[in-house]
Order: C-alpha cells, then structure tokens, then sequence
C-alpha cells in the first residue's frame, strides 16, 4: 500500500494496530476523518486523548471509572453483600445488558493460566479476598467463563475463601463450557445469573 503522505501512513498504522482492524479498513476510517471538517477530526483526537488521561480503574471494583470510585460502585441502589466476580470489564458490560442483576462486582483483570504465565499474583485475587474480611460481603458469585482457566481461577479463589464467612455460588451452566461470557446471549446471561447455584469443591 503506496502512500502520498507520510502523516496519511502513520495514521493508518495507528489505526491499524486495534483489534479486529486490517490496513484498508484503517485507510477508510482515516480518510473518512480527512473530509470531515476540522473540528470534527480535532474532536475525535481530543475524546481519544482526554479518555486515555482521564480514564481509572476503581478503588473497589477495578472496572474502569471516570473516578476513584466506578459509579456501580456508588450507586446507592445496589447491594454491597453480594459481589459478582468475573474475569473482565467486558462481561461487568454484559452482565449489566442483562438487568438481572442489582449486587456489585470485582473484576479480576484475567484468569490463572499457567501457560501464558499468569498466577494469582497478577490478578486481583488478595484484594478480592480483603473485600470479604471487611464484613459486608455475604455472597460472592463466580461469574467466570467455564473453560479450562476459568475453572481453575473459581478453584482457587474458592480455597481462598473456604474459611471465611461468606456464600460461595456460580453461574448456572446456561453459559457452555469453553463459551466466553461477553459473547453469551443476554437471555442465556441473565438466567445464568438469576439461578446461580452454590459453588463446591471438586474434592468434596
């Protein structure tokens, strides 16, 4: 791909380094921002640029958040006693199209997967685990994608929180196994939520 101008180059390139977005697409995406008028292509840059300065992750929750606290998090209208765990910010985003739930969430930020060299230690498992010794939590669901890692990370979080006092359940197998949660339906989602059951130990 031949270009006239090496600015027209590094655009593309920029664009073309975002998921699921080849050179041509990236080429139509930038020279649709050329004849736009200048404060369209300048407002663009600007959203772009105040989000990646402004945007956080949440103090309590680690989803992502305009403060320190996400607004689920401040919401005064849902439950603190019931903690939603899931693997990503995407499925906090799917969970919530559902309307089906009114608790709160934690959001790991992955799963164990030793392959790709990812332990406890860099998901946010001990902060999880604290949340828990504070006393509000009452019920923490695992809403992990049932694969392989998913059901390692539950297993582990589940010894983690073995000796606390705190009820442990899962998401109902609505969701197939080797199924991604952000991708589930959100019928199959909300069900899967509404009829969670307890979680138990394979050894047990």
């Amino acid at each position: 791909m031949n270009f006239s101008s090496k600015l027209i180059e590094q655009a593309v390139e920029a664009f073309a380094g975002l998921p699921g977005i080849g050179r041509k697409t990236a080429l139509r995406l930038v020279l649709h921002l050329i004849q736009q008028e200048e404060e369209v292509s300048l407002h663009f840059a600007e959203t772009i640029a105040g989000m990646r300065k402004g945007i956080r992750y949440c103090s309590t929750c680690f989803n992502l958040s305009d403060e320190a606290q996400c607004a689920i998090c401040r919401d005064p209208r849902r439950d603190p006693s019931a903690v939603c765990v899931v693997e990503s910010i995407r499925d906090v985003m799917a969970i919530e199209d559902t309307g089906q739930y009114r608790g709160v969430y934690h959001v790991l930020g992955g799963v164990i997967s030793p392959i790709e060299g990812i332990g406890p230690e860099q998901l946010q498992i001990d902060s999880l685990v604290q949340r828990v010794r504070e006393g509000v939590v009452q019920e923490v669901i695992l809403a992990i994608s049932p694969t392989i890692e998913g059901d390692t990370t539950m297993f582990y979080l589940s010894r983690q929180l073995q000796e606390l006092p705190v009820r442990i359940s899962t998401i109902a197998r609505g969701v197939s196994f080797g199924g991604e949660l952000e991708y589930a339906d959100e019928f199959t989602l909300g069900r899967s939520i509404v009829a969670r059951i307890p979680y138990k130990l394979q050894d047990e």
